[in-house]
């Protein structure tokens, strides 16, 4: 029998494995290692932001106040950072190039969807204690059932003390969870849509069941949580207004597949994206424009707030590098944003072949194949869509060839099946050039998502290919 001919396109988007040398193997496998610790601890936009920063420092990069309080001039090579309330981070490597010339920008998100505490979450029924929650982001509520979940943030007192707060993460730790409807009385639930079967408001976390000594108290269970928690943190029911305290899957990122090619987390959706920017910047020393790497805030619910990519934070931060630079003015500040070029570094959907009905094979992405390039996201017409031009795709082409990389095209399903949106469109308001382009995943939006080691690997030899080449 003949062999079937490949398309072109199968031809160009060959499997990344067939490429790898023993030696590179071992580091794709390597980094794989390094992504699954960092991806088991940083839970949060906190603990990732305290992750990069702390990471960043010991690469000699500084905190962009430094130089503005001593008022000392940035020069070609210097790496700084600028950060705003703990959950976004900026970071930069100074070109030899004037500024006005434009910055070569990957920006991905660290936030991801997960259950929060409500502002006055702990309550007792029927002898058990429980947390109200409020979920975040676009989630399958029926998949944040019967699951181990653990509690990861903050809480603030009144005096400012913030005290981190970890439980269910140790092997010795107790873990948490939201209970679902046996199937013994679950005929009318079974009636309802997926969408429908369990409600928001029914998200709720159980905590304990022990009742403290007094028999006289009220709310017995609910006063003996509080008094763990008053004994282990210092805290008083009140705190919890002045708290972000997040709910998340207990445990630790797995190696995921028989040949352990793939990885499970939670939160992949966009910290694989952040991990891989954040890897490719640590690479770049001493470029011809100055290069960023902008992890963001609050995408999954629009990019609002003072951490989400609607901010002024990083218009701002550009033009106190300007400042410090001694090149400051309002136009070319707007230069700079104009004359950038961007990678908004964010997830894909891969083929998955127990769901081909919602894909399209000859635009979808796959396993293996290498970094995602979206021309254009949104939903069924295009909407919410940057569209990047095909002159700046042309560009990344020719750059990808040069440095060897894996690539490959896809859109985010069929047409008229729906769509996503990422931060692009927020950048190519300043009239820069912006484009798509991040790892393929199963599961996205689920509490566990599934990546490919090897697509990681190629997506930070291509965030540094584009820092230094662009």
């Amino acid at each position: 029998m003949a062999e079937a001919k490949k398309s072109p396109l199968e031809k160009e988007y060959e499997n990344a494995w067939d490429r790898y040398s023993k030696a590179e193997l071992d580091k794709v496998f390597d980094l794989g290692e390094k992504y699954i610790n960092f991806i088991s601890r940083c839970k949060t936009e906190r603990e990732c932001v305290d992750e990069f920063r702390t990471v960043a420092e010991k690469a000699g990069y500084k905190n962009i106040k430094e130089f503005i309080e001593q008022k000392k001039l940035l020069k070609p090579g210097d790496k700084i950072y600028a950060e705003v309330m703990g959950k976004t981070i900026a970071l930069f490597v100074i070109g030899k190039r004037p500024l006005e010339e434009g910055m070569n920008i990957i920006g991905a998100h660290i936030d991801s969807p997960r259950l929060d505490l409500k502002q006055n979450p702990l309550y007792e029924d029927t002898d058990l204690a429980m947390f109200e929650t409020h979920y975040y982001g676009g989630i399958k509520k029926y998949q944040w059932v019967t699951l181990p979940l653990a509690l990861h943030g903050v809480i603030v007192k009144k005096d400012g003390t913030r005290i981190n707060v970890v439980i269910g993460e140790e092997d010795d730790d107790p873990v948490v969870g939201v209970s679902d409807l046996l199937i013994h009385l679950a005929k009318d639930q079974m009636k309802k849509t997926l969408a429908d079967g369990i409600d928001g408001e029914n998200l709720n976390i159980l905590v304990g069941s022990i009742p403290i000594k007094d028999k006289k108290a009220k709310n017995r269970v609910k006063q003996n949580i509080l008094q763990i928690l008053n004994e282990k943190y210092g805290i008083k029911e009140e705190d919890f207004v002045s708290a972000e305290i997040e709910v998340v899957p207990a445990g630790k990122a797995r190696h995921y597949g028989i040949d352990k090619s793939m990885i499970m987390a939670y939160g992949q959706d966009d910290r694989v994206c952040a991990y891989t920017s954040f890897e490719a910047i640590m690479q770049v020393e001493k470029p011809e424009k100055t290069c960023v790497a902008l992890l963001v805030d609050k995408e999954e619910i629009g990019s609002v707030g003072a951490t989400g990519m609607h901010s002024r934070f990083f218009e701002n931060a550009v033009a106190e590098i300007a400042n410090l630079l001694g090149e400051y003015s309002e136009l070319t500040v707007r230069r700079a944003l104009s004359n950038s070029k961007m990678i908004s570094s964010d997830v894909n959907a891969a083929f998955d072949p127990n769901f081909p009905e919602v894909m399209e094979k000859n635009n979808s992405s796959r396993f293996g194949r290498g970094i995602v390039f979206n021309k254009y996201t949104g939903s069924r017409g295009k909407s919410g869509s940057n569209d990047a031009n095909a002159e700046f795709i042309a560009q990344l082409r020719a750059i990808m060839e040069k440095h060897n990389v894996s690539w490959q095209t896809a859109e985010l399903g069929k047409v008229d099946q729906g769509g996503g949106g990422t931060i692009a469109y927020i950048l190519a308001n300043y009239g820069m050039e912006v484009i798509d382009a991040g790892i393929a995943l199963h599961n996205m939006h689920a509490p566990w998502e599934i990546s490919c080691k090897a697509d990681l690997y190629e997506a930070v030899k291509a965030y540094k290919a584009f820092l230094i080449e662009a």
